[in-house]
């Protein structure tokens, strides 16, 4: 198992944002302690995608925080990222895994305990779990109870992370879950200031024992 600190992954929106504040805000992140990034784009293009995703890797490596690319192996495996993320309508893990190697982080989404040992059982290193609440993001969100996430986490021995509507304050439904961290959007990026944002989120989630490692 690959030693992720997955308690606060950060995932990117840049939906009406011009390529300089995606940017900024992204760093503004990194700056405030986000532990893993993800670069996740619907609606662009191949090439625009790459392009994108070089930028935020380079700031990914310069504050020292893996970069996972949604849904693209091939994106990720062009630009060098460290890992990829893939959905239920995704490349399957197995295969990814197989086309990757076993270097590359492979995460996975998963709604339900027999996704969750599919995932795991085809070699991903990391579950997404959602979602928690409903979500302002342009991804089909169908929730997931807390109730399926402790089962999940029951299930599987790699991290699991509640994604899906999720701030600062509203996380404490999750305490008291063995989640390995939470994964959030919009709490960050489309906050004020998105460094204050992060640390914020941070200190909460502590202060809940949310992703605290043993």
């Amino acid at each position: 198992m690959k030693d992720l600190d997955t308690s606060l992954y950060f995932i990117t929106d840049s939906t009406g944002l011009s390529e300089e504040t995606f940017l900024a805000r992204t760093e503004a992140a990194l700056q405030g302690g986000i532990t893993l990034l993800q670069i996740r784009e619907k609606e662009k293009s191949t090439r625009e995608y790459l392009s994108l995703a070089q930028k935020t890797h380079e700031l990914a490596l310069r504050w020292g925080v893996p970069l996972i690319v949604d849904d693209r192996l091939d994106v990720a495996m062009a630009i060098g990222a460290e890992g990829v993320h893939l959905g239920q309508s995704d490349m399957p893990i197995g295969l990814a895994r197989r086309i990757a190697g076993e270097e590359m982080i492979v995460g996975a989404t998963a709604k339900t305990v027999p996704q969750a040992l599919e995932a795991y059982e085809q070699g991903a290193d990391y579950l997404g779990v959602g979602a928690i609440y409903p979500t302002t993001t342009k991804v089909k969100t169908v929730l997931t109870s807390t109730e399926t996430l402790r089962e999940i986490c029951r299930a599987v021995p790699i991290p699991v992370n509640a994604i899906g509507g999720l701030n600062k304050d509203n996380i404490h439904v999750l305490q008291g879950i063995p989640i390995a961290g939470i994964c959030v959007v919009s709490a960050i990026m489309k906050a004020a200031d998105p460094k204050q944002a992060a640390m914020d989120l941070r200190d909460r989630a502590r202060e809940l024992g949310i992703g605290a490692k043993a």
